[in-house]
């Protein structure tokens, strides 16, 4: 039975020079392979914040959906998705944020939380913190309270916890 963090971590699979040379990328398609130990990466995601009032969770395209959904049905709660500009239909709200090389948009429906809700955050990687900033952003900017952000790995080594130093996060793996 895989249900410890260990026997999850060897299941992550290491994909060498993607996106692009030089970098190691943390495949979790593995994961989603086994349903065994997906379903325990969403129990131990969900599990710290059981008791805690969250209303929504809130995961950012497109690996924050696999893990999102699962964890608000967990917590018996709403689900908001974080797309990228251009996908939500009703009428949204904009945060950009800055990339290595550039900049990105996310977007959320304008009406996805309201003052009193309290928001989880979840994604499978934590790396520079951009991302999960950008969403705590739009969170906070409809009302909500950001209570806490949820990770499957998180990549120390590019300290990704300093962006979001005004919230409590979890990380179930570190690399």
């Amino acid at each position: 039975m895989t249900k410890n963090i260990d026997d999850i971590k060897k299941i992550i699979r290491d994909v060498n020079d993607f996106p692009k040379p030089g970098i190691i990328f943390k495949d979790i398609t593995p994961l989603l392979l086994d349903p065994e130990a997906f379903d325990a990466v969403v129990t131990m995601l969900a599990e710290p914040f059981k008791n805690s009032g969250i209303t929504k969770v809130a995961g950012m395209e497109s690996r924050g959906f696999i893990f999102g959904v699962p964890v608000a049905a967990k917590l018996n709660c709403g689900f908001i998705p974080v797309r990228k500009p251009g996908k939500l239909p009703a009428e949204t709200i904009s945060e950009s944020f800055e990339l290595e090389y550039g900049t990105d948009s996310l977007e959320i429906h304008k009406d996805a939380a309201a003052k009193g809700d309290k928001i989880l955050i979840v994604d499978d990687l934590l790396a520079t913190g951009g991302t999960a900033a950008a969403t705590a952003k739009l969170i906070t900017r409809t009302g909500a309270t950001v209570e806490a952000m949820t990770f499957v790995i998180e990549l120390e080594f590019l300290n990704g916890k300093a962006a979001l130093s005004n919230y409590n996060i979890k990380s179930l793996i570190k690399f």
